[in-house]
């Protein structure tokens, strides 16, 4: 099984900047993908950003393209989420996820393992 810790959320004006780091252990080695998710008050969960774990082919989603950038440091299990001219639209709980499907896409439900989620708060 694989568990992943989100961290780095917090409180920024709009405008501002974060980095989200999520942190894998257990079984890695049957990673093929990691995501970020978030889920607003009142609204579903939707996907943000993702990596396939080789290759490092990303996908963004367009509410978030040219201002978050995902990344990953396989030596550490680690992904990163790269959040600038953040608005108040991007506050949300922030999930960070991991699929052992070599497909999977932008799906909630193509993913094994959850974090337990990180808050950002965009103040306007």
């Amino acid at each position: 099984q694989v568990h992943v810790v989100e961290s780095g959320g917090g409180l920024v004006q709009a405008g501002g900047s974060l980095r989200l780091s999520c942190a894998a252990s257990g079984r890695t080695f049957g990673i093929y993908a990691m995501a970020w998710f978030r889920q607003a008050p009142g609204k579903e969960r939707e996907f943000v950003a993702g990596t396939r774990w080789i290759g490092g082919r990303t996908d963004y989603a367009d509410s978030v393209k040219g201002r978050f950038t995902i990344s990953s440091d396989y030596a550490k299990n680690t992904v990163y989420l790269q959040m600038n001219s953040l608005k108040p639209e991007d506050t949300a709980v922030y999930y960070c996820a991991a699929s052992r499907s070599g497909t999977a896409g932008r799906g909630s439900w193509e993913y094994d393992s959850w974090g337990q989620g990180t808050q950002v708060t965009v103040s306007s």
